[in-house]
């Protein structure tokens, strides 16, 4: 009975023993798949002025506006929403958002950021057209053509402040939860023109000192915000 008896004690230690190294086995390929995923995402990386797609740029800004009531929320959605694209499409968020500024970067486009915010200096002026982006295709292609047209936004500010500064940062955000490295490594500042360091230079056809000149670029604005 005895030689029995450990026969039987082997053959439960080998089957015990063969399921441990079969989990160890599964959890090791598992942790393996997951870190080998995203070192080739980070091998594969490369500076890119490629945008991203402009539909889904929009679709995704819209989808913030239907599903959050104030900027706060809204750029915590958007960043759950980023993050689930590539890393390149990340970069490609940020260099969409980067080409909207640039084509905003008009005097009149100034003057109702100054109109709306009671006053617009450079760094004021980005955030202000960063917070146009934020309201969504219609209100900021109706903006760029004419920008007396945010008035139909005047109930949408924060804290009566027509700015969304952290609007600019959400790619950023998104692909260091996405890659742990920065975004700005990602752009290829020699080929991509259309950044803030490339603006076109313009006069001013308006004044502070010469409200008629402010009136007259914006006048819905003007009627509404001016004090």
């Amino acid at each position: 009975m005895r030689p029995l008896l450990l026969i039987t004690i082997s053959i439960i230690n080998l089957s015990c023993s063969n399921t441990n190294n079969n989990s160890m086995g599964y959890f090791n390929k598992s942790n393996s798949t997951e870190e080998t995923s995203k070192n080739i995402d980070n091998k594969e990386m490369k500076k890119t002025t490629e945008m991203l797609n402009e539909t889904v740029f929009w679709n995704i800004i819209d989808k913030s506006l239907k599903n959050t009531n104030n900027q706060q929320d809204q750029e915590v959605f958007l960043i759950k929403e980023i993050v689930n694209l590539t890393p390149k499409e990340i970069v490609g968020f940020r260099l969409r958002t980067d080409k909207l500024l640039y084509d905003t970067y008009n005097s009149k486009m100034w003057c109702a950021g100054y109109l709306m915010n009671g006053g617009c200096s450079d760094d004021g002026f980005e955030y202000f057209r960063n917070w146009v982006i934020s309201r969504g295709k219609d209100v900021y292609e109706k903006a760029k053509e004419n920008p007396d047209t945010l008035i139909s936004q005047k109930e949408n500010g924060e804290f009566e402040m027509f700015e969304f500064e952290s609007f600019w940062y959400v790619a950023l955000e998104a692909f260091k939860k996405k890659t742990g490295k920065d975004l700005y490594d990602y752009i290829d500042y020699n080929n991509f023109k259309t950044s803030e360091g490339n603006y076109p230079q313009f006069e001013f056809d308006w004044e502070e000192e010469n409200t008629d000149s402010m009136k007259k670029l914006c006048p819905q604005l003007f009627e509404h915000f001016w004090k």
